[in-house]
């Protein structure tokens, strides 16, 4: 992606189902649990570089012993920096007393970190603060073990002020209007009311020894009754991965399935991750035993190893975040790279047309790292259309093709270069516009003496256009030096026309340029009727429940065609005083949906929001564009 947005974090846990003695035994060292950990964390640094998080709970720990470990960290490396803190505590242990390391009774009872469930969390921050306090996981801790509780998850919901309005009818007094907190505490009260409930029905039976209640209470804890209440007004997506002090523990994913988890369970361990490939690379299985958690559904594992998956909320239908096919999540998911390829294909019709078919003179490219699978699928797609051509140019003629005509034919192939290289040393530090303006124009190097100057179209495809800001700041102005006489700037993407609310960190209307170009439409055409409308439609709807509220904002869009906005994109994007005619291409919805049929999940292109919030947050989105309000516009 030219436009680097920040999204989606990331989770990994695990759970050990056997003693860590089982673990050193097999596997020849009594941090299987830590490693693995690590592993699962560092395979999806893509989802996190704001900060990371690791907690673990040790199981059957006597009273006076601490039993909960947390580390978080900000640093540019946060996964290694925790994990060298953790590791210095083991090294000392292997410098001193070299023979404890294979004692993993005394290592429990010893060292922090040994515990058998543990947490890690990657934090892309959208909102708030970026500070060690905003980082996962969170605790909430009581004296009572079954009355703690840990907490890290990828979610954001839309309805904070509401959820916090709860809270105050609950007689709380939350220290701060921010998700992570009333996610924390809706739990962490239906936790207590279940302990409370069990306790006086322990009582109310005539048990009168508190240590054995508390151990009763633990048993029979029903964590699905627990996340049902506290989900009930939730609206918004997430993956939230929680831990009980005594161990018990669930995974649970909102009811339309918008964030990703996936688990897989043998004998030995229980662990679930945001990614897939995570999960396979560390721990070496196979695609097909890796589960999906079901949309509605929390994956709960007891404290005494029972596992299950349990609905907590009806599911919807399901609403798979797309962004996460063509972008976020890495692309060594077998699904994903075979999606993004069609991606690819599926352009190229819309390419062979604005070239005028005409191979011979046309370069194809790619601009950032992450655009490349989908940049093979459209090379595949080139190369169907000339075996095609070549079978057209072959057999439908009635004379006798020449044999320079013939090499000719059978000599035509993609031009398929590598363009643009992004510099990635490179730092824009100066502070001043006109400076930075001027180094970001250096951020990409381009590969000279490949194109035919004045004569050539150069095609480069990317994953998305958000803003367009880098291709008209940098990467426009470093092709047009190479002399094309067109540059076709492609999108596997659709065009991102609204806010996100569920995680990405898009949030703020101006700063889509296929906004900005519907706008200038409007304006331009004398329409500003519409813009006022809409806006009117919007600021009325501030106070009206989110169930009773539209996507107002579709109207901006309406009067146009896809392609008509495209054109206007392409004019805002083109750098002043270029010699190259630009060209913008984006991805049809519909092909977006044949090349990712199980992730539905678009409103950030098609405006249609999976829960009512959306709609409230959109709609708040633009009043604050009109009222030149910068602030993002959900809590």
């Amino acid at each position: 992606m030219s436009d680097q947005i920040k999204h989606e974090c990331g989770v990994a846990f695990i759970r050990l189902l056997k003693p860590l003695s089982y673990y050193q035994k097999k596997y020849g060292t009594a941090l299987y649990g830590l490693n693995k950990l690590y592993l699962l964390m560092e395979k999806q640094h893509n989802r996190g570089q704001d900060g990371a998080g690791v907690a673990t709970i040790k199981l059957d720990i006597e009273p006076g012993k601490r039993y909960i470990s947390r580390h978080r960290s900000m640093a540019s490396n946060a996964v290694a920096d925790i994990f060298e803190y953790i590791q210095k505590k083991f090294a000392e242990i292997q410098k001193e007393m070299p023979e404890k390391m294979a004692d993993t009774e005394w290592l429990k009872e010893h060292v922090s970190f040994t515990g058998e469930v543990l947490l890690g969390h990657l934090r892309y921050g959208t909102h708030g603060k970026n500070s060690i306090e905003s980082c996962h996981p969170f605790l909430r801790q009581n004296n009572w073990m079954t009355r703690n509780l840990v907490i890290a998850g990828n979610f954001n919901m839309t309805n904070v002020d509401e959820l916090l309005q709860q809270l105050y009818e609950l007689g709380q007094h939350p220290k701060e209007q921010a998700d992570t907190v009333t996610v924390l505490e809706k739990i962490g009260h239906f936790l207590d009311t279940e302990n409370q409930g069990l306790f006086d029905q322990y009582k109310r039976e005539g048990m009168n020894d508190n240590r054995e209640i508390s151990k009763m209470i633990a048993n029979d804890l029903d964590v699905a009754k627990i996340l049902t209440k506290s989900a009930k007004n939730w609206d918004g997506g997430y993956t939230i991965v929680g831990i009980m002090g005594h161990g018990d523990a669930f995974v649970m994913r909102d009811p339309s399935g918008i964030r990703p988890a996936y688990y897989f369970q043998n004998d030995e361990i229980v662990v679930a991750a945001s990614e897939r490939p995570a999960l396979q690379t560390a721990f070496n299985i196979p695609v097909e035993e890796i589960k999906e958690i079901k949309p509605g559904h929390a994956l709960i594992v007891k404290k005494n190893g029972q596992i299950s998956e349990d609905m907590f909320s009806e599911p919807k239908e399901k609403k798979s975040c797309s962004f996460e096919r063509i972008y976020f999540s890495r692309g060594s998911d077998s699904s994903i790279y075979r999606e993004r390829k069609q991606l690819g294909r599926l352009l190229c019709p819309q390419i062979l047309d604005v070239v005028n078919n005409d191979i011979k003179n046309t370069v194809f490219s790619y601009i950032p790292n992450t655009a490349e699978v989908a940049f093979y699928g459209m090379v595949e797609g080139v190369h169907k259309y000339i075996k095609k051509y070549q079978r057209d140019r072959l057999l439908n003629r009635a004379d006798k093709i020449s044999e320079e005509e013939l090499t000719e034919v059978l000599a035509l192939a993609p031009r398929v270069e590598k363009i643009a290289i992004k510099d990635v040393k490179l730092r824009t530090f100066i502070t001043q516009d006109a400076d930075r303006s001027e180094m970001v124009a250096h951020v990409y190097d381009s590969t000279y003496g490949l194109i035919k100057r004045d004569n050539d179209t150069l095609v480069v495809l990317d994953d998305s256009i958000v803003r367009g800001t880098t291709l008209k700041q940098s990467i426009l102005k470093i092709l047009d030096r190479l002399g094309p006489k067109k540059v076709v700037v492609v999108s596997s993407a659709p065009q991102i026309r609204y806010p996100d609310c569920y995680g990405i960190d898009m949030s703020r209307m101006g700063e889509f340029v296929a906004f900005e170009a519907a706008i200038n439409l409007l304006k331009e055409q004398g329409k500003e009727d519409i813009i006022i409308d809409v806006y009117n439609k919007c600021k009325a709807s501030t106070d009206v429940p989110k169930e009773e509220v539209e996507n107002y904002v579709k109207a901006i869009y309406a009067p146009f065609t896809d392609q008509e906005i495209s054109d206007r994109i392409a004019k805002i994007i083109t750098p002043a005083n270029i010699k190259a005619e630009v060209h913008v291409l984006y991805q049809t919805l519909d092909n977006l949906h044949k090349a990712c049929p199980d992730h539905l999940g678009d409103w950030y292109f098609s405006g249609d929001y999976p829960t009512p919030g959306g709609n409230k947050v959109v709609n708040r989105a633009f009043v604050n564009w009109m009222e030149g309000n910068n602030q993002r516009a959900y809590m």
